[in-house]
């Protein structure tokens, strides 16, 4: 049954019934206007060809409209349309469009019946200001540039992409697509997290993981875009030469951004609230696939609207309500949960060590680091637990994932303070994460326990003396660690080699340095916390700038550091 009924059918109606709905069932016509009639008809709407002012016409229609938009040109009779439509449905809400030289009491017979007045002036205006305000201005750029591009064009996200990065990327693509370009839309590393992979499987989005190995697979492409992110090099894994065409994040960078059409807009919760404005702007009516990824993207990266979240997370959000799958969306939200995060999670618990209300824990070798993610959001559950922080080993790499809640405490600030010189870190206030590539010590043979003591030292140690700078209230007291029993450590994690030796505790391995054959191992470890290199090992990174924003939760890429930056938290809401 229509609940929506638009009486006359000037330009500003067309223009009206173009945008307030998509649903062409809930909408009737009144005009006079036979070829309009035909072609509305043709669009699936209800059309009654008749007189729009006539009361008995009105009265004669078989529902009750809940809104009223009364939107021919000519001015009189929009002013009896108007009085017809109040008194045949006084409770609906009546949108009164005033029309071409109206007189002034034409224009105070509309204002009394009607609940909105939209004069011509007010369109013109609204008109204008999209066409040749900032934001305005920002689309016409995007558009030239997007035309000037000769063919194929690589929208990239960020390594390890999560929904806002993906949505926003696909979006981008459509809008690209729509100016004359093929479009790829790619990424390096994996989509690893259940949740992820449920969010690109659900929604069927096509995109392509490139080959760090193979630099002939840029070759074919034209241009290169990049979206929640604004640098080749750091927190992708393209050439840092690979020159720029259109750069879209929601981060504010911290070194000049060159490309030929930047926008970055830190005032908003996620890129996708961007994408949207775009959308919009540029009239293309959002499919449901990319509207249910646009508003994933935002509610993952505000946490459900609740971190740095602004008026247009929330006004880009509404926009996508009446487009968006809520049945898909539910599903990927609700995946299902792998052995191997359970064990991470039950790991997590049974090593975790506090000191005042921060909790860390390692779990030692792993291959799923979202799994880290998911720890760090449970363990945070604790009570009396402000901070997590939880770590473990994939391949050569230290990942580490931290959460916070309240704000005593900037976790991205205090993961860059702890590892900045010697690896990548970065990320929200409450939410964060870093890597530190192991280097020398994966060539220690038969040295497990001295191995998962450095591993301690470089995490725990550096976390707690970052946090303990930035907040005396987290810790409560200058933190004094406990014995660490290695072996406990180890034998609860893949890090320690199948064996029925007795576990080496702390003791032993301060008797073993003793002797001489531990010792170069913990002179490397410190070697490595203050970033010099260990002579020998040519991939060990060394003093990083940290001159570049992180992308939400993903650790930032030191400047001169041969290691892939990756995301292993933002991918993981709360």
């Amino acid at each position: 049954m229509p609940s929506r009924l638009v009486l006359g059918l000037g330009p500003t109606a067309a223009d009206l019934l173009d945008s307030i709905s998509d649903d062409r069932g809930d909408l009737a016509v009144v005009t006079q206007d036979e070829h309009r009639a035909e072609t509305l008809r043709a669009d699936g709407i209800n059309v009654l060809e008749a007189d729009q002012a006539d009361p008995s016409v009105l009265a004669g229609l078989d529902f009750q409209p809940e809104s009223v938009i009364v939107a021919s040109e000519d001015a009189e009779r929009n002013a009896d349309a108007a009085t017809a439509a109040r008194d045949c449905f006084p409770d609906a809400f009546l949108l009164a469009y005033v029309g071409r030289g109206a007189t002034t009491d034409q224009r105070d017979r509309l204002d009394s019946v009607a609940d909105r007045l939209v004069t011509p002036e007010t369109v013109v205006t609204d008109h204008l200001a999209q066409s040749i305000g900032d934001e305005g201005t920002r689309a016409r750029q995007l558009h030239g540039v997007l035309r000037d591009i000769d063919d194929h064009l690589a929208v990239v996200t960020h390594d390890n992409p999560d929904p806002d990065a993906i949505a926003s990327a696909v979006a981008l693509g459509a809008i690209a697509e729509r100016a004359g370009c093929e479009v790829t839309v790619c990424y390096y590393g994996e989509i690893s997290h259940q949740e992820n992979r449920a969010f690109v499987n659900l929604l069927e989005f096509d995109l392509r993981n490139l080959d760090t190995d193979s630099g002939a697979e840029l070759a074919e492409f034209d241009g290169f875009a990049l979206v929640d992110h604004s640098r080749a090099g750091v927190n992708d894994q393209l050439p840092p030469e690979t020159p720029i065409d259109i750069v879209i994040d929601h981060h504010p960078p911290r070194v000049p951004v060159e490309a030929r059409f930047v926008d970055l807009r830190s005032g908003v919760g996620a890129t996708s609230t961007l994408l949207v404005d775009y959308l919009q702007r540029f009239n293309i009516d959002i499919p449901t696939p990319i509207a249910t990824g646009l508003l994933f993207g935002i509610q993952v990266d505000t946490r459900d609207f609740r971190r740095e979240v602004a008026a247009a997370d929330f006004e880009a959000a509404a926009h996508l309500v009446t487009n968006a799958d809520m049945a898909t969306l539910q599903r990927i939200e609700d995946p299902s949960v792998s052995p191997e995060t359970l064990s991470v999670i039950g790991r997590a618990i049974a090593n975790r060590e506090q000191e005042g209300s921060v909790l860390l824990t390692g779990v030692g070798e792993i291959t799923d680091r979202d799994a880290l993610a998911q720890a760090a959001d449970r363990l945070l559950d604790l009570e009396g637990v402000q901070a997590t922080m939880v770590y473990g080993v994939v391949g050569e790499t230290i990942y580490a994932s931290a959460r916070a809640r309240g704000a005593d405490i900037d976790l991205g600030e205090a993961l860059r303070d702890a590892f900045g010189q010697i690896g990548s870190a970065g990320g929200h206030a409450d939410m964060a994460g870093a890597q530190i590539d192991l280097g020398v010590m994966t060539s220690v043979d038969e040295r497990e326990e001295s191995l998962e003591e450095i591993v301690r030292s470089i995490v725990s140690d550096r976390f707690l003396d970052a946090i303990q700078s930035r907040s005396h209230r987290l810790l409560g007291r200058v933190y004094a660690r406990t014995d660490y029993d290695v072996g406990a450590f180890a034998e609860s994690t893949a890090l320690r080699q199948d064996n029925e030796d007795t576990a080496a505790t702390a003791g032993d391995a301060s008797a073993e340095s003793a002797d001489g054959s531990a010792g170069d191992w913990n002179s490397d470890a410190t070697r490595l916390e203050n970033g010099d290199d260990v002579e020998g090992d040519d991939d060990e990174p060394g003093q990083a700038e940290n001159t570049d924003e992180p992308t939400d939760d993903e650790p930032e890429q030191a400047e001169d550091s041969p290691e892939t930056l990756v995301e292993p938290d933002d991918s993981e809401p709360s």
